[in-house]
């Protein structure tokens, strides 16, 4: 449905366009206009549209038919937004960042997805991979319930799909944290610079996904309150649970970010306190080669009346003696901790 109302100019962007009427899907119009009539003409329905990455060309019908605001239109197509909630006359604009978690690169990956909400319509709008959108979708069109409360369920549901999957990601950078705090406290800790290069990089990725939890609280704060259009007091308590969950999420970033930050710093102190015993056994063994060559310098001065120059004894007694004294600088050292 829906394709044929732009012909054919728009179908390879549209992901998804329905009629949900009563908590059920239902067919209706191929023209938007007409179906967005009909929904308003219902009044128990609404219109679902879904969008992947349009062009200016391509969300123009969409402008016009849902009488969009200009500047949340030029948010959604420009993308590279920070998460956010405007309120503009006739619709609500909201922006998530859904994130996805390589484990085996360590890399977290943020997408975008814009929704507008207004009177009976609802257009979704997603910029790069990780959208919940195709499994909220599904799961919805199985909850009646939750459809019969219009455009807002769709809104709840997305929130709440992308909040949640936070809290998974959280999990696993949790998991992988806890590996490289093993690596770095490990007795022998293998290549330093390479574990200093990873908990930066590390640390980058943890960033990344605060630029995408973080700023969703103000939005998430507002929809649990009163006065915001479109989303009904009855509704307010599901969008007070995905804040919970959503302060749960961002608790769990500032959480990494400050283990990772303690790691850093006990890497650095370690490499540190290397640094010192190495140059501790460098000194010791400096002190130890310094004995006998003390001892053959005197020995290699050029001059006759030397003592015990000519006893058969002498080299004998010389190469005792140094190495005596090397062996007691060696205990006197090894005693104290330097080797």
């Amino acid at each position: 449905m829906c394709e044929s109302a732009i012909n054919g100019k728009m179908p390879c962007v549209i992901v998804d366009c329905a009629i949900y009427r009563d908590g059920r899907r239902t067919e209706g119009p191929a023209d938007f206009s007409d179906a967005l009539d009909e929904a308003r003409a219902a009044g128990d329905s609404f219109l679902w549209v879904g969008l992947h990455e349009p062009t200016e060309e391509e969300f123009d019908l969409i402008t016009s038919e849902f009488n969009l605001h200009p500047l949340a239109v030029e948010d959604a197509l420009k993308a590279h937004q920070r998460p956010k909630l405007e309120i503009y006359n006739g619709s609500l604009f909201l922006v998530l960042k859904p994130v996805t978690y390589d484990d085996d690169a360590d890399t977290v990956t943020t997408g975008e997805l814009m929704l507008f909400v207004g009177d009976s319509f609802v257009v979704t709008v997603r910029h790069g991979e990780g959208s919940p959108l195709a499994q909220v979708r599904q799961r919805l069109e199985q909850e009646r319930e939750v459809l019969r409360h219009g455009p807002t369920s769709v809104l709840y549901a997305v929130c709440d799909a992308v909040v949640d999957h936070y809290i998974e990601v959280a999990g696993e950078l949790q998991m992988d944290l806890e590996e490289l705090e093993a690596e770095v406290f490990a007795p022998l800790g293998g290549d330093t610079r390479n574990t200093a290069s990873r908990i930066y990089s590390f640390k980058r990725q943890v960033l990344e996904f605060r630029r995408a939890t973080a700023p969703l609280a103000e939005p998430m704060t507002r929809l649990a309150g009163a006065g915001v259009p479109f989303v009904p007091e009855r509704s307010q308590p599901f969008f007070r649970d995905v804040n919970d969950h959503l302060m749960r999420a961002n608790e769990s970033v500032e959480g990494l970010d400050r283990l990772l930050s303690d790691i850093l710093s006990a890497h650095l102190a370690q490499m540190g306190v290397q640094q010192n015993d190495d140059m501790r056994k460098i000194s010791a063994w400096a002190a130890m080669a310094a004995v006998p060559t003390m001892i053959a310098g005197v020995y290699g001065m050029n001059f006759d009346h030397m003592p015990e120059l000519r006893q058969p004894w002498g080299y004998p007694a010389v190469v005792v003696v140094m190495v005596a004294l090397v062996f007691w600088l060696h205990r006197m050292f090894k005693r104290r901790g330097w080797l």
